[in-house]
C-alpha cells in the first residue's frame, strides 16, 4: 500500500470539508469542546492501529467505516498525519494540543508515546483492543468487549470503565490504573513482575 503522508500543505488539498464544529461532550466531561475548525480526512482508510505521539488529544469511537477529523486551526501548527499499512501515526508537538477524532471499524490497536492523550468518544465495543502507554501518555477508555489488553509503562496513566470478557492489565511502579469502574470474567493483573488472575464465578453452578 503506498504511503501517505500528509503534511500541512497536502492536507489542504486532500481535505474534504472545514467547517465550525459544536460536538456534545464525552459522557458529561466536556472534552470535545465547541471546535472552531475541522478537517476531515477521509482518504484515509483500514485503520487497525493507531501511533500518537507529542501533545495531541486524541478521541476513539466505533464506526461503520473510518474517517479521521483535525481541530484546532490545524494548518498552523506542526503536525504529521502518516498512515501505512493500517498504522495510523499522528505527531504534533506544537504548544497548542492537536485535537482529532477518529472513527474506525475495525481498530485493534493503540499506542501513544511523550503526553499523549486517547480517550473514548462514547463506548467502544472492539472484539480485540491492546492499548500501550509510554512516557506521561494517558487514556480514558470506556469499553463492552471481548478481549482488552493494557499496558503502562514509565509515567503513564489510564481510567478504565466497562467491561470484557478477558481484560489483561500489565503495569510499571511508576504508573497510575485505575480499574474502579471496568470489570473482566477473566481479569489478569501483572504488576512488579507478579501475576494475579482473577475469574467471576458462574452464577448459575450447581443449578
Amino acid at each position: 500500500m503506498k504511503t501517505k503522508i500528509l503534511s500541512i500543505v497536502a492536507i489542504a488539498a486532500i481535505a474534504l470539508g472545514i467547517g465550525n464544529t459544536a460536538l456534545a461532550a464525552n459522557n458529561g466531561s466536556g472534552a470535545i469542546k465547541n471546535a472552531e475548525v475541522s478537517t476531515v480526512l477521509n482518504h484515509i482508510s483500514k485503520i487497525s492501529k493507531i501511533e500518537v505521539r507529542g501533545n495531541v488529544e486524541l478521541f476513539i469511537s466505533d464506526g461503520e467505516a473510518d474517517e479521521v477529523k483535525v481541530y484546532n486551526k490545524y494548518y498552523a501548527e506542526t503536525a504529521l498525519v502518516q498512515n501505512q499499512n493500517g498504522v495510523l501515526r499522528i505527531t504534533s508537538y506544537a504548544d497548542q494540543k492537536l485535537v482529532v477524532w477518529i472513527k474506525a471499524a475495525d481498530l485493534r490497536a493503540i499506542t501513544a508515546y511523550d503526553n499523549a492523550e486517547v480517550k473514548s468518544f462514547g463506548k467502544l465495543a472492539p472484539l480485540e483492543l491492546t492499548v500501550t502507554l509510554n512516557n506521561n501518555a494517558y487514556s480514558d477508555l470506556n469499553v463492552s468487549g471481548y478481549g482488552l489488553n493494557v499496558v503502562l509503562n514509565d509515567r503513564a496513566k489510564a481510567d478504565l470503565k466497562g467491561n470484557a470478557e478477558v481484560g489483561n492489565l500489565k503495569y510499571s511502579q511508576s504508573s497510575t490504573l485505575n480499574i474502579t469502574d471496568f470489570a473482566a470474567s477473566r481479569l489478569s493483573k501483572t504488576y512488579g513482575g507478579t501475576t494475579i488472575i482473577t475469574e467471576k464465578a458462574d452464577e448459575f453452578a450447581g443449578i
